[in-house]
């Protein structure tokens, strides 16, 4: 998903603010650069959720065996014994 950005409403709005035109244009050109590259979009957000919610369910399931495989091998011993 793209991200759009209005550069010539971004220039206007930073010109009403008191910048004069060159650095407003330089300002916004900058801005433009990144906007596509660094910020996240919705969709970004949600696989990143989704990639978070399959790790921790992995970290609970792990967690579990080692927990009741401990427990077996307590059991084992106390039986042996």
């Amino acid at each position: 998903m793209a991200v759009t950005f209005d550069t010539l409403k971004a220039s206007r709005r930073l010109q009403q603010a008191g910048f004069d035109e060159a650095k407003a244009e330089a300002i916004v050109s900058i801005f433009a650069e990144d906007v596509g590259t660094n910020l996240s979009t919705k969709d970004d957000l949600a696989q990143l959720e989704q990639r978070l919610t399959i790790r921790m369910g992995a970290m609970v399931a792990g967690g579990v065996a080692i927990l009741l495989a401990g427990m077996g091998i307590i059991t084992a011993i106390i039986l042996t014994a």
